[in-house]
């Protein structure tokens, strides 16, 4: 049901887009064309560079950045191959 009701509108939409565009010349449709590529080139361009230039500004505090410490090994007091190397030659 929900299939063929999204069918219907896909072919509403398909068929008032060729109404539309059927009446226009071939050299206003590379006009349409092009006007919608820059448009919305432009909205992509500006979203990006807003987000990357907003990144870390919530609530007014600046992006935090830390550094990498040193992390603390535990030594092992015996190797595992500390046997092999005490041979006792008496």
């Amino acid at each position: 049901m929900i299939k063929k009701k999204i069918t219907a509108v896909r072919d509403w939409m398909e068929d008032g887009l060729r109404a539309l565009l059927g009446q226009i010349t071939p050299d206003g449709r590379v006009i349409i064309i092009l006007a919608m590529l820059f448009l919305f080139g432009a909205g992509s361009i500006y979203m990006t560079v807003s987000s990357i230039y907003n990144m870390g500004k919530s609530k007014g505090q600046e992006m935090q950045i830390e550094h990498i410490k040193l992390l603390e090994f535990q030594r092992q007091q015996t190797d595992s191959i500390n046997h092999l190397k005490k041979f006792n030659y008496e």
